[in-house]
């Protein structure tokens, strides 16, 4: 059990969990079932990209030699391709499933009488279909747009703003500037997130013909662009009275000293870091 364990990448659900954290406080919490079905529905769309980005870069040949991680169950050999298709599937139908069920929890069988909700579920349901496409999309087919240097693109909008956005107004049928601007501000580290791990896989990626941003920077590049993510994302929160963010501070003042005198695989030892201390900051968010 442990190698398909291993391919959801459990590592990195708390930081899918952010913007939706992030939305509902700031919306004040006034439904839970919503909430627990806005998780559970963004857990599975995470784990849906783990298992498509492992097969993705399994079949283009990204993965099958590199360094600087724990090899996951394709290329450990542990898992075969059919079984990781089986996985994608059942993560989609979870996908489906949950995200009907907050849908029509947060606004209610439509009537014909209420066609502002009939509008609502429409725009959930496609916004949903497209989460679903770009966590397919990010290095499985043809033109996966991870392989384009638009994986940064795809994690700002999908993990930050259109997450914190989404759970937000699933609970309020509202939107103002401030959730607007803390959803942008949250997904800057959840970006930072994907840029550690491309500046890590950097050589590697290179090799394969894998274009990331951060690939297109390069190391240097990559850690200036690393410090502005997170340096701006409390700028941002600050600006909008969210001073308890600043908690935060001294954890990535000390992993960006750990990012600018350390090279490669050392990398690696961040990632939880920088996952765990953006979901404490969408929690401080909301304060």
């Amino acid at each position: 059990m442990s190698p398909y364990i291993q391919s959801l990448r459990l590592r990195t659900l708390p930081l899918s969990m952010s913007g939706i954290v992030l939305g509902t406080g700031l919306a004040g919490w006034s439904n839970w079932s919503v909430f627990v079905l806005a998780i559970l529905t963004t857990l599975s769309l995470q784990i849906l990209s783990n298992l498509s980005n492992e097969l993705g870069d399994a079949l283009k040949g990204t993965d099958t030699d590199q360094h600087g991680r724990e090899a996951y169950g394709l290329q450990a050999g542990t898992i075969t391709q059919n079984e990781i298709k089986t996985m994608i599937w059942i993560f989609a139908g979870l996908c489906v499933v949950f995200g009907t069920a907050l849908i029509f929890a947060a606004f209610g069988i439509p009537t014909i009488n209420d066609p502002s909700s009939i509008i609502n579920i429409l725009i959930f349901f496609a916004l949903g279909l497209l989460a679903m496409i770009g966590a397919v999309t990010y290095t499985l087919g043809k033109h996966s747009y991870g392989y384009m240097g638009l994986g940064d693109l795809g994690v700002f909008l999908f993990f930050g703003l259109l997450s914190t956005l989404g759970g937000y107004y699933l609970q309020t049928q509202t939107l103002t500037a401030e959730v607007i601007g803390c959803g942008i501000a949250i997904g800057l580290p959840c970006v930072g997130v994907l840029n550690l791990n491309n500046i890590r896989d950097m050589s590697n990626d290179r090799a394969h013909g894998k274009r990331t941003f951060a690939s297109m920077l390069g190391v240097r590049g990559g850690k200036i662009y690393h410090t502005c993510l997170l340096t701006i994302c409390l700028t941002i929160f600050v600006m909008f009275g969210q001073w308890w963010v600043l908690c935060v501070a001294p954890i990535w003042a000390w992993h960006l000293y750990f990012i600018w005198t350390h090279e490669s695989s050392e990398l690696d030892k961040q990632m939880p870091v920088l996952m765990l201390s953006t979901l404490v900051v969408a929690g401080l968010g909301w304060l």
